[in-house]
């Protein structure tokens, strides 16, 4: 079954009041419940939308960002950096509106405002706490004003025809088992932008993380199919975190089961293609990564006392459809001025190109 493409646009997502989160998370915790709230609550089939406050001439090529932000907590420097890549567009994930752990920030507006960018928003997980173990430990006795999660794009471009894809049914996290109690369900967040005279399709995704290998390449399958029904054959950039481990999530807390997948490939976490599925399924749709990828360095960032570090786990990428690529880079996710670690993730940056316009320029 293909994902549904949910194309109403508000210029604000609507609020779910604090009364309404504390009932649900009060009330029963079961997949009916959570498919009614995932009806009722008016946050789950629609996209928030706003163009840039200027209008640019249409670019020849389009220099992209994929970055995961955890939350956005940092935005001015998220920003700087997100200028220091050259984006034009950048395709986020892991973006908070009115939560305690991120100020309260609606974080896609403010980013978008500080690189003079429009943005497409949609809510992944209406929050019904304030976050994982150590943010509500972090965040004791604050409130959140709003409890969205959720993935977008920005760009210094008009977004066409902006999309949300829900790539399964939700629920999984609704019980809190998995340490944060919450509704909805993992998305893409879709739009065209045109650049070279030709419509650009991009699709901004974040794949679940307590799951598996197969379950991913499901998730992205519903993700290529619904790109496929929104624009048939178009040039276009799937990118974000896939959450590529190459494992089921339950052997990261299985020391033996672990040991034993990396005794069988060693590199298996820093190159997951060969143990991912997902990778097929892209590549049989005419999705390529080698190009817009720094392949032989991990994506994941750890901080230590000393700093942080780049660690040899490759879980975000970019992904393109009949478009050249070039300069692909990968930027640590660090403040320069302060040395303050930005995200868990650092950044993708690639340059992609409709091969119309190579064609143009070299006839």
């Amino acid at each position: 079954m293909t994902a549904r493409l949910h194309t109403e646009v508000v210029r604000e997502l609507p609020d779910v009041p604090e009364e309404r989160r504390a009932a649900i998370g009060a009330g029963e915790r079961t997949a009916a419940a959570h498919a009614r709230w995932m009806d009722e609550l008016g946050l789950f089939d629609r996209v928030e939308a706003q163009p840039p406050p200027e209008r640019r001439a249409e670019p020849r090529e389009l220099r992209l960002a994929a970055w995961n932000l955890e939350r956005g907590r940092h935005l001015p420097a998220a920003a700087g950096l997100i200028s220091r890549a050259g984006a034009d567009v950048a395709l986020l994930s892991e973006l908070d509106a009115g939560m305690a752990r991120s100020a309260n920030h609606h974080t896609t507006r403010a980013l978008a405002e500080a690189l003079g960018h429009g943005y497409v928003y949609a809510v992944e997980f209406l929050e019904l706490g304030l976050g994982g173990p150590e943010e509500r430990e972090r965040h004791a006795g604050e409130r959140n004003a709003r409890g969205l999660h959720g993935g977008a794009i920005t760009s210094a471009v008009p977004i066409e025809r902006p999309a949300v894809i829900r790539l399964d049914a939700g629920g999984d996290w609704f019980d809190g088992s998995r340490g944060e109690p919450r509704v909805g369900s993992r998305i893409g967040v879709l739009g065209t932008v045109r650049a070279g005279g030709v419509d650009v399709t991009l699709a901004s995704v974040h794949l679940e993380s307590h799951t598996d290998p197969r379950h991913r390449a499901e998730q992205t399958q519903q993700l290529l199919e619904a790109i496929e029904a929104y624009a048939p054959g178009a040039p276009a950039v799937v990118a974000g975190d896939l959450n590529t481990l190459s494992v089921p999530t339950a052997f990261l807390s299985n020391p033996a089961r672990l040991k034993k997948a990396l005794e069988e490939d060693a590199e298996r976490l820093l190159r997951p293609v060969a143990h991912e599925p997902l990778f097929e399924r892209a590549r049989e749709a005419g999705f390529d990564w080698r190009a817009a990828n720094v392949l032989d360095q991990g994506t994941l960032r750890r901080v230590q006392a000393a700093g942080s570090r780049r660690v040899p786990v490759r879980l975000d990428w970019i992904l393109t459809r009949k478009l050249g690529v070039s300069r692909p880079e990968l930027l640590e996710a660090v403040d320069l001025a302060t040395g303050q670690v930005l995200s868990d993730h650092d950044l993708l940056a690639a340059t992609v190109r409709p091969p119309s316009t190579l064609r143009r320029e070299n006839g």
